[in-house]
């Protein structure tokens, strides 16, 4: 518990259930949650809906019905309170207008445009500010928000399927009709389509395109749709799969550009390129802020060889294929297992 009471980590944790309450919709905005305390009670509270709206302290200080207690409370926050205009005017001038002489953060803000800078614009101003208390778990629940701003690039979730004896598919070469076999369940199936919901961007390689032609939607959730990857560096993919219908946004990565019908935009990728590095690259340019990749095989190994990944959620059904084709090795350290029915999803950390 170190130098931080109960108290401080009591309300820092309802800071953070606040703040999942707005999970996958704040983007490029973090998640945050704010509370007020005053004489050990809890007068105000909010948390930051979406980008461009009020953010959490604002709610919270807009939710106290007696703003004269302002001047003798505590206020906690997730995240170091913003000290710039953007869509909104910034958090530490609104805490001290109103009064609030105790400040308690989470953690600091590693974005540019904050960076320590809300924290020294408090104590100026003569507010006693407390930072730190339970400082892990609020980076990790802006994960996806620290990487992108601190490695340039999205917060990367490989996901994949697999049986007991390691194989993510059959030989369809050998199997009629060629079609996927599924290793899951149902109720496996809905939680990747929630797990798709709260992403920004999800990728296949082109083998898994065009032998699945997946749609990469949010079907069995409720939610927005990912942006759709894909790489076609030589565009060979027919223009009638699911990713080109035009229903949903899809980036192809392509070392030509040709007019070939397809409902897409199209991304160059340069001579001497690597295709990864075109792709994060391009979505780091549009502040995507994290990425799903879900196969195929190829895909999935090339990440994991160059390092470029942060979570794998890997399951494992209880068949086995005896033959066809493998699954990557998994190279994270293994932090939880949850059972789904007919599998088991195994998370890793690429710590």
């Amino acid at each position: 518990m170190g130098k931080y009471g109960e108290e401080d980590i009591k309300y820092m944790c309802r800071c953070i259930d606040l703040a999942l309450r707005a999970e996958g919709n704040t983007y490029p905005n973090p998640m945050v949650g704010s509370v007020i305390v005053h004489d050990g009670k809890i007068i105000g509270e909010g948390y930051h809906l979406k980008a461009g709206g009020p953010h959490a302290e604002v709610h919270a200080i807009a939710s106290v019905k007696h703003p004269e207690l302002l001047k003798d409370s505590t206020i906690y926050v997730s995240l170091e309170p913003c000290s710039h205009f953007g869509k909104t005017p910034p958090c530490a001038q609104r805490i001290i207008q109103a009064g609030i002489p105790h400040v308690v953060v989470g953690c600091l803000d590693s974005n540019a445009k904050v960076s320590g800078r809300g924290i020294e614009q408090l104590r100026a101003a003569g507010v006693d500010v407390k930072v730190g208390v339970l400082e892990e778990e609020c980076r990790e629940l802006n994960r996806r928000f620290f990487t992108w701003h601190e490695k340039h690039r999205p917060y990367i979730i490989l996901k994949w399927a697999e049986t007991r004896d390691g194989f993510l598919d059959i030989n369809r070469q050998a199997t009629v009709g060629g079609r996927p076999t599924w290793i899951t369940s149902e109720y496996a199936r809905r939680a990747v389509h929630q797990w798709r919901s709260r992403e920004q961007a999800i990728m296949v390689g082109s083998n898994t395109a065009l032998a699945d032609n997946p749609g990469l939607q949010v079907r069995d959730w409720t939610g927005p749709n990912p942006l759709r990857v894909v790489i076609d560096r030589n565009n060979k993919l027919p223009g009638g799969l699911e990713l080109f219908s035009g229903k949903e946004p899809t980036l192809l990565f392509t070392s030509e550009i040709v007019d070939d019908g397809k409902n897409v935009e199209k991304v160059l990728i340069n001579d001497g390129e690597d295709p990864i590095d075109a792709v994060l690259g391009e979505l780091y340019k549009r502040n995507i802020q994290s990425l799903i990749v879900e196969g195929g095989s190829q895909l999935l190994s090339r990440f994991i060889e160059r390092n470029l990944w942060d979570e794998a959620r890997v399951f494992v059904g209880q068949m086995d294929f005896g033959d066809g084709i493998k699954a990557p090795a998994t190279k994270g350290q293994l932090i939880d297992f949850t059972h789904f029915d007919n599998s088991i999803l195994y998370m890793y950390r690429n710590i």
